[in-house]
């Protein structure tokens, strides 16, 4: 079989295996495992959390994506990279710490010529939620049986997730113990992902730490401590969407990070390496890498794989509004789809707004389908997929199913949904 086999292979699992694979009764054992009620928890205003069925992806589109990690890392750790993304950045983005920052989030479209990198993302989510889910699956269609995911090459992500954190403790701390954890974000209880934060705050303390979720308005620094009520915290999960930690109720938490009070993951500097749309710009940009001295191998990985990405200019304005329709507009800061526009859906209001704001246009890749059969009917979903990665490294692969503009957990049928690999021999 050859590459371009598997890949035909895997659109024909999408198109034609449409049966549910997901076991329901096994989710709700794995949900509850510690917490019963737990199940009916997460799912009360979730009902569209988690996919019914898988996503087929080939062994050879999986290490294209892989490659293209590698690639950007490449990329990232040059001295010319850094300089250029970092002078553009807020000041508290050149404060840089030896952790890495956990839960990089590549996310790709497949599109006619393979993955495409749509974003890099800095707190993804539901990486798990994927773990648990993956755990739940059940073969059924003889398709997907012997492609049901286990192990990462002989461990699990809950196992590479904790080893993560504890290492990101280590870069900063060295052999000092690490006790105490918290997930911090804003109103914890009120955030759609808020069940994950359960999860998480399950495995650290399974692991003998400490581990508290909460706002970080209920946090306090004190005699370079920083505080929750009398409990010192050493380590701090940032499920923060204020990258650069600038509003208010955010600011004992950069305090104690740019004191060294804490370690901080993520943190506004992987921030800026990493998740400023600007980057995609600067990455799509051969002749620009080229003047770094990037070499050949990187550039073409870079070149074939990320779409090529513009800043917005007013003065280039007629130019952007002619392109439109092949274009999509992102805010430079913005996570996930918010105020995120497909160009031929943009209104002269709202593009009038893109204009006076700071934007990219990316070229458009539109989203490939999964066809799957909910509530009787068949039904046509569109999906992005989601790596996880840490150091360079992937931890996982997933994906998510919708229907509309932009990705959302509305779609009945849709969510995240876990990556069957379609094997390449040849790649073996």
């Amino acid at each position: 079989m050859q590459a371009h086999d598997c890949v035909r292979q895997a659109e024909r699992f999408n198109a034609d295996c449409q049966c549910t694979s997901l076991n329901r009764e096994q989710l709700r054992r794995e949900l509850e495992r510690d917490a019963p009620g737990f199940y009916s928890e997460v799912m009360e205003g979730r009902p569209h959390l988690f996919a019914d069925s898988m996503v087929f992806v080939s062994d050879f589109h999986i290490r294209r994506m892989t490659d293209l990690i590698t690639a950007v890392e490449r990329v990232v750790a040059m001295p010319e990279y850094r300089a250029h993304v970092l002078a553009a950045a807020p000041p508290i983005a050149r404060h840089a710490t030896a952790a890495n920052g956990v839960f990089l989030g590549y996310d790709f479209h497949l599109g006619a010529s393979g993955p495409q990198l749509i974003e890099i993302n800095t707190n993804a989510g539901g990486g798990l939620l994927n773990a648990v889910l993956a755990r739940a699956q059940q073969a059924c269609c003889e398709r997907s049986e012997g492609l049901l995911p286990g192990l990462l090459a002989g461990d699990t992500p809950e196992h590479l997730f904790l080893q993560m954190f504890l290492e990101e403790w280590r870069a900063e701390r060295d052999d000092r113990p690490l006790t105490t954890i918290a997930i911090v974000d804003d109103s914890p209880h009120t955030q759609y992902l808020y069940p994950e934060f359960v999860l998480f705050r399950r495995l650290f303390e399974r692991h003998g730490l400490r581990a508290i979720i909460c706002d970080p308005r209920e946090l306090a620094l004190r005699h370079g401590r920083l505080l929750y009520g009398e409990l010192a915290i050493d380590l701090v999960y940032n499920r923060l969407t204020d990258f650069s930690l600038d509003e208010p109720s955010h600011a004992v938490l950069r305090d104690a990070w740019l004191a060294g009070d804490i370690v901080l993951t993520p943190h506004p500097h992987a921030h800026a390496l990493y998740a400023d749309k600007r980057n995609l710009v600067a990455l799509s940009d051969d002749a620009l890498l080229s003047s770094w001295h990037v070499d050949t191998e990187t550039r073409a990985s870079l070149a074939a794989t990320i779409p090529h990405t513009e800043a917005v200019q007013s003065e280039r304005a007629e130019d952007f509004w002619a392109r439109r329709r092949q274009l999509f507009f992102k805010p430079a800061l913005g996570f996930g789809s918010r105020a995120a526009y497909r160009g031929d859906k943009l209104t002269r209001r709202v593009f009038d707004e893109i204009l006076a704001g700071d934007y990219v246009a990316q070229a458009l890749v539109p989203p490939s389908l999964r066809q799957l059969a909910v509530g009787g009917a068949p039904v046509e979903l569109k999906l992005d997929l989601r790596n996880y990665v840490y150091r360079g490294k992937v931890q996982l692969v997933s994906a998510r199913l919708w229907q509309g503009q932009t990705t959302n957990f509305r779609t009945p049928g849709g969510g995240f949904a876990p990556v069957l690999a379609v094997p390449c021999p040849e790649l073996q």
